[in-house]
């Protein structure tokens, strides 16, 4: 059985060039056709990817959960990276972890954590004056977490460097 991490990889890559195929047939078709239902299949391609990214954050928790034997996997993962003084990886997940709960719940402590920090964040988060975050991009979806390709594999590289440093830590 594949590990984890091979797992999150494989899934991401297999989601990502999955989507960008459909995403390029509907920019071909656009150029012929200005028909709603390729508009939609472009937004319907963007929430594929905040679906994906929630979804893995999920499953990852649950697995987690079960690797370290534990009832909050994301407490315990945070525990070991402080413990292993990883500081920069800490800071990166829960960047991620507080993302995820926004695109979960919306505007609450996790978005007004994120807008405080905005400026040095590894994605895009929509302030409280922002509409868009690139007018006139109508595959846009009304979310306050930018979830675009890079987001997606930012996130997933993030796991699988996750995984690696609680592996570290079980192995030594």
């Amino acid at each position: 059985m594949h590990s984890l991490e091979e797992l999150i990889g494989y899934c991401t890559e297999f989601t990502i060039e999955g989507l960008e195929k459909v995403n390029s047939k509907i920019i071909d078709e656009l150029q012929t056709s200005a028909s709603t239902t390729l508009v939609k299949g472009l937004q319907m391609i963007q929430l594929q990817k905040a679906i994906f990214a929630v979804g893995i954050f999920s499953l990852f928790e649950s697995m987690m959960q079960d690797t370290l034997s534990c009832e909050n996997g994301f407490k315990k993962v945070k525990s070991i990276l402080k413990e292993k003084d990883n500081n920069t990886l800490l800071d990166k997940f829960n960047d991620y972890y507080l993302a995820i709960n926004v695109l979960k719940h919306g505007r609450g402590d996790s978005y007004k954590r994120l807008v405080e920090r905005y400026e040095t964040l590894p994605f895009r988060i929509k302030l409280e004056d922002e509409c868009f975050f690139n007018e006139g991009d109508v595959s846009e979806i009304n979310t306050l977490i930018d979830v675009d390709d890079n987001f997606v594999l930012e996130y997933a590289n993030l796991l699988v460097e996750v995984c690696n440093q609680i592996e570290s830590d079980n192995i030594s």
